[in-house]
């Protein structure tokens, strides 16, 4: 296959690369700066927002991974990023006749109603399903691996040996190679269409987040205590990381709604089956791997 892929120079999108390539698959990446070589991958220089260079990257394109998103915004840019991204990159795919779409959503589309960022997300799927387009859509839990900077933030509570949590609740977990091989699956002519897959590590029920932090701590290889946070603390914690590092703030009121909700655990009768797709990497070993890398990295 010939698979064009969006957000390639992202956290999943870098871990998706080399595995498409591994698989044999001719890959085109589209990206907004110079990227460095990665083997059989041809980079389309662009963005969302340049019809031109999204034709150029969907033109004999068998397949189209839709990885980009926005994951930190205002709701104009969620907006911007997320919706009309979106319709963006379905234009392109269904004028170059892609005959196949992926598209990477998130758990928070299911409660809309929380956030910004989950309102958007919502739409886009629902984008994906007018489109016309033989699709899939992923809606991954939690996210982590070598190169993420999102949860990088718990690995160093961890290390420092105290763990800030939201209020009670639970959640799922997904390492990024492990959904990387669910978007090659999805992406395949075999696939089924209008699939909507929610993945998780195969931990059924999920990780409490003390249990979460309790597996940090032992990746990071120290004892450390967890604390939940009620949501009128993290509120302000937002005000405060907005004064602090403005626009690079980690913490924002959109963020505190939705890690506030007290179910992110995939749902079972939306995992993929078995026999196409199941996640290969035991949490507790990748998130001491993902450790390790950050120790080599001199993020940890």
């Amino acid at each position: 296959m010939i698979v064009a892929v969006t957000g390639a120079t992202g956290f999943v999108g870098s871990r998706l690369l080399p595995i498409l390539a591994q698989g044999g698959q001719e890959v085109l990446a589209l990206t907004r700066r110079e990227a460095s070589e990665v083997s059989g991958v041809e980079w389309v220089s662009g963005s969302l927002e340049d019809q031109g260079s999204l034709r150029r990257l969907a033109e004999g394109a068998d397949a189209l991974i839709h990885v980009a998103g926005v994951i930190n915004a205002d709701a104009a840019g969620f907006e911007a990023g997320n919706v009309a991204g979106t319709a963006a990159v379905l234009e392109a795919a269904k004028a170059a006749g892609v005959r196949r779409f992926v598209h990477v959503s998130s758990l928070a589309a299911r409660e809309p109603e929380l956030s910004h960022y989950g309102a958007s997300k919502a739409r886009s799927e629902a984008l994906v399903r007018e489109s016309g387009l033989d699709f899939g859509i992923v809606r991954p839990p939690a996210v982590y691996g070598p190169g993420d900077r999102e949860t990088l933030e718990l690995f160093r509570m961890a290390k420092r040996g105290l763990i800030l949590l939201p209020p009670a609740g639970r959640l799922s977990l997904l390492h990024a190679d492990d959904l990387a091989r669910l978007l090659l699956a999805l992406a395949s002519p075999d696939a089924p269409n209008g699939f909507l897959a929610e993945p998780d590590d195969g931990r059924i029920g999920g990780w409490s987040h003390r249990e979460l932090a309790d597996a940090l701590a032992e990746a990071v290889g120290r004892r450390a205590r967890a604390v939940h946070m009620p949501k009128a603390a993290l509120r302000l914690g937002a005000v405060l990381d907005r004064l602090v590092r403005r626009d690079g703030a980690k913490l924002t009121g959109d963020r505190v709604a939705y890690f506030c909700h007290d179910d992110w655990v995939a749902e079972p009768m939306l995992a993929p089956p078995p026999g196409f797709w199941k996640a290969e990497v035991p949490t507790r070993e990748g998130l001491k791997a993902t450790a390790a890398w950050y120790r080599e990295q001199g993020w940890l």
